[in-house]
């Protein structure tokens, strides 16, 4: 079973600029554990069968056109068949002001009110936004996250193998350290993984012979960045002479972390090779690949091989890393 996770309202409430107009206990203490917010249509007249009560509930000018139709008993008897499912809290958009029935049911069943300036489509989404990020299931691993060239790039590989001291490299060629050493990966789309460092070590890189360093501190504030997409994995290993690595790249590698696919691709290490200047040109090559471009596959027809993309093949890579 999928751990369930949980977002302080007091936090929404700062993040989202709300206005707490009825507050019945500590905000820090009411966690919100659903995405999905609920604008009361059919709720409003009674259909309650789908109705999900770990949902914010937004109000905005629809909602109290259709409750100013009704007066005041009738308005307290819809709302509070509403209220009585303990939502979480409501949001009032565009500051408009609650009724007396919304809030003597409110005051009843001990139900947050906050507004919004916002519209009901804005505050929506970026709510929606906010929740998938900080709600969405998620791993830790160990590697490092970097952002090259506006690229997100997840090193994997024993320790030892080198990744801190091209985290550093890569830091004073003027890319971001996002984290080291633990890396917290959350699923926020079928689509797309975001990864950031637990916050009890973030900016912090652990090199071997010196210590513990603060990128922050030592390289500034443009030296680090708190959350990036992860759009490659660079597995790096100890060169093995007798394993054949991949000199073309025609084909398309990729690894399976929580369900997506990610481009991944190996880098042997050994000394002399200037990694960091390599793995710029991974994620330079890798943004190509996605705007459509292979430069293997344009050179293989340069030189009069029949290729097309049929011959590209997609291959999933066992790194041995449990993602």
């Amino acid at each position: 079973m999928s751990a369930q996770f949980s977002v302080s309202l007091a936090k929404i409430i700062k993040e989202s600029q709300l206005e707490p107009f009825y507050m019945p206990q500590n905000p820090e203490e009411i966690d919100i554990v659903s995405m999905d917010i609920d604008r009361p249509g059919l709720e409003l007249t009674g259909y309650l069968d789908f109705f999900d009560g770990n949902r914010i509930i937004i109000f905005g000018n629809t909602e109290f056109a259709y409750l100013d139709q009704f007066d005041e008993e009738k308005q307290f008897a819809l709302i509070d068949q509403l209220f009585r499912m303990q939502p979480p809290a409501i949001i009032i958009a565009r500051n408009l002001e609650p009724s007396e029935a919304i809030v003597k049911s409110a005051e009843k069943n001990a139900v947050p009110i906050l507004r919004s300036a916002e519209t009901t489509s804005a505050i929506s989404a970026s709510l929606i936004t906010f929740l998938n990020a900080e709600l969405a299931p998620r791993i830790t691993r160990h590697g490092v996250l970097v952002e090259v060239y506006g690229e997100g790039v997840l090193l994997i590989g024993d320790s030892g193998v080198g990744k801190s001291e091209i985290a550093i490299e890569l830091i004073k060629r003027g890319h971001r350290l996002i984290a080291d050493d633990a890396v917290e990966i959350r699923r926020v789309s079928n689509r797309t993984l975001v990864g950031s460092s637990p916050a009890n070590i973030r900016h912090f890189i652990e090199l071997r012979g010196i210590g513990i360093i603060n990128a922050r501190r030592i390289f500034g504030m443009g030296a680090v960045k708190l959350t990036e997409k992860i759009d490659m994995v660079i597995n790096m290993e100890q060169w093995d002479t007798e394993k054949v690595y991949d000199r073309i790249g025609m084909d398309n590698t990729y690894t399976e972390i929580m369900g997506i696919q990610v481009p991944i691709m190996t880098i042997p290490v050994k000394p002399g090779r200037n990694l960091a200047i390599i793995i710029e040109v991974a994620a330079m090559n890798n943004r190509q690949k996605k705007m459509g471009y292979n430069a293997a596959q344009e050179l293989l027809q340069s030189l009069g091989m029949d290729v097309s993309e049929d011959t590209i093949q997609n291959k999933k890579v066992d790194t041995g890393w449990d993602f």
